[in-house]
């Protein structure tokens, strides 16, 4: 089967390519391998300069990289050129602080002296997928380098000329050949490649059955994963918060990357005191957002990466409605060509509908009204998720109680949920385990040895 890319705002298709044979997998696996084996004694000098090389490229070439994304998978042009300009950042941070993340740690000094240290493990897989196509790579990719890994990537097979991409930018970065390679491969041949003794550990950002299938596999073979799977984020409201503020971030935190985002607040959980003009206001600047061809400046929502996708969040919808949840703006598809779905706001969700207890990966919002800060958290916490929380209010004792209290991986408090190079990054319940970014991303897959030297 050909692995295709097709412009979801036109259904057009734009190029395709030709999926790796089984020797050519071969091929690309025996190379990683031996990249392998002389790069994990590079200087970790060396690794940062390339990084910062990397870095470079992607601020230089920010508007035709993403360019790229946007006719891959529809992000809205200026939302792609912040991502190439946010993957930079990453490979800058990993440049400047990754010798002092991966530096000896000394536990125990004395007659004997005991400490940590921290050596990379080898070829690592990467099963990536299309909604950020650059920055889920390289928020993988430059902690895993400069750790002195090796990398494979699986993309998602409706990104495929981002995919190639990456592995071109890390070719003119200087990096050695075959430290970072491109599998134009399908899901089926994804099993083979993590039985593969020479790949060490995978790393997996996507849907819950695909995290699913992918941990089974690595856990017959005895290897480690990272999974960051699905979300379904609380935007909590609470009458001391600076409304205003509140409210031009609730939109911008459901339209994020057209709404297909882990992170992207689904679930607006508001105080009942001030239910009521929440609800009005946020209705109306969901029919203000400006759907449009995601090449254009001025669009802020674009089309779903895929007709797939769009069937599903459809479905979602219609399945909510008949069962009982009002739809107070949108809900339905829009008409032309591409895959446009309108800036919806649901409301009244039975707890039995999908749009209750399923992500909703588009333009879908859920309003709740919750009675006070117990049934506020209540409700955040009533989801088999549990990646990230935004929670607005001004009181302090309120503050400490959602931080401690919500079950999710991340609490941002005032401030929309974002990935950031210095913080963890990942979450609990269903939305996966590990974190990328930070120590603790480039320590995920790393030997942490522990040494002791008595005199």
């Amino acid at each position: 089967m050909m692995i295709a890319s097709i412009n979801p705002a036109t259904g057009q298709t734009v190029r395709t390519f030709d999926p790796l044979t089984d020797a050519g997998l071969e091929e690309k696996l025996a190379r990683a391998d031996a990249a392998y084996q002389l790069f994990r004694r590079t200087d970790p000098g060396d690794r940062a300069q390339r990084l910062q090389i990397t870095a470079r490229i992607l601020e230089q070439e920010q508007d035709r990289l993403g360019r790229i994304m946007t006719l891959e998978m529809g992000k809205p042009i200026g939302a792609a050129r912040a991502e190439a300009a946010k993957c930079a950042l990453a490979c800058r941070y990993y440049a400047e602080h990754g010798r002092q993340l991966l530096a000896d740690e000394i536990i125990a000094a004395g007659p004997a002296v005991s400490y940590l240290r921290y050596q990379p493990v080898g070829p690592l897989l990467a099963v990536m997928p299309w909604n950020f196509p650059f920055w889920q790579v390289f928020r993988f990719a430059a902690p895993a380098l400069m750790a002195g890994n090796v990398g494979l990537l699986k993309h998602a097979s409706n990104v495929p000329q981002c995919a190639v991409e990456i592995e071109q930018i890390f070719h003119r970065a200087g990096f050695p050949n075959d430290v970072f390679q491109t599998l134009l491969i399908g899901s089926a041949q994804v099993p083979r490649v993590i039985d593969d003794p020479r790949v060490k550990a995978v790393s997996l950002t996507g849907s819950e059955p695909a995290g699913a299938q992918v941990a089974a596999q690595a856990g017959r073979q005895i290897k480690k994963t990272v999974l960051e799977l699905g979300g379904s984020d609380p935007f909590i409201v609470m009458p001391s918060a600076d409304l205003d503020r509140a409210m031009r971030t609730a939109i911008d935190a459901r339209i994020l990357n057209n709404g297909q985002s882990c992170i992207a607040a689904k679930r607006f959980i508001v105080d009942a005191r001030i239910y009521a003009g929440f609800e009005r206001r946020f209705v109306e600047g969901m029919q203000a957002v400006r759907v449009g061809d995601p090449m254009d400046e001025a669009t802020q929502l674009g089309p779903l990466a895929t007709p797939a996708i769009l069937e599903t969040l459809d479905q979602q919808v219609r399945r909510s409605i008949e069962m009982g949840a009002r739809s107070l703006t949108g809900g339905q598809r829009l008409p032309g060509q591409g895959n446009y779905y309108a800036p919806t706001v649901l409301a009244d969700v039975p707890r039995n509908s999908p749009a209750y207890s399923e992500e909703l990966f588009g333009p879908v919002a859920v309003l709740f009204r919750a009675e006070g800060i117990d049934d506020a958290i209540r409700i955040a916490n009533d989801t088999e998720f549990g990646l990230g929380a935004s929670v607005w209010t001004t009181d302090a004792a309120e503050q400490a109680r959602f931080v401690d209290q919500i079950e999710t991986g991340m609490v941002f408090v005032n401030s929309m949920v974002a990935s950031d190079p210095a913080l963890p990054f990942g979450g609990v319940k269903r939305s996966g385990y590990g974190r990328e970014l930070s120590s603790c991303g480039i320590r995920e897959f790393m030997n942490i040895k522990t040494v002791r030297v008595a005199q």
